[in-house]
């Protein structure tokens, strides 16, 4: 088997509104949220070949299985005690 090239999910915690928001520039259109990472991918791994089906990108991914990278960012700060 051919290796595939991984489609690239960046997914960025939004503080505001407690969620992962995903998006993906190799998936047009790719726009989905969760509370957690697990139940995200998940959704991923629906949204990604039915996207693709639609934009007509399926066909460059031989066989059943489309791999994907998720790429997490999530900004906190840390607070120092001085004495």
């Amino acid at each position: 088997m051919i290796a595939q090239k991984a489609i690239r999910v960046k997914a960025i915690w939004d503080n505001e509104a407690r969620v992962w928001v995903a998006t993906s520039e190799d998936v047009p259109g790719l726009i989905t949220e969760s509370e957690n990472l697990e139940d995200l991918v998940q959704k991923l791994k629906t949204l990604i070949p039915e996207l693709l089906e639609a934009n007509g990108s399926i066909s460059k991914f031989k066989g059943t299985e489309i791999p994907f990278n998720l790429l997490s960012e999530r900004s906190e700060i840390a607070s120092c005690k001085g004495s």
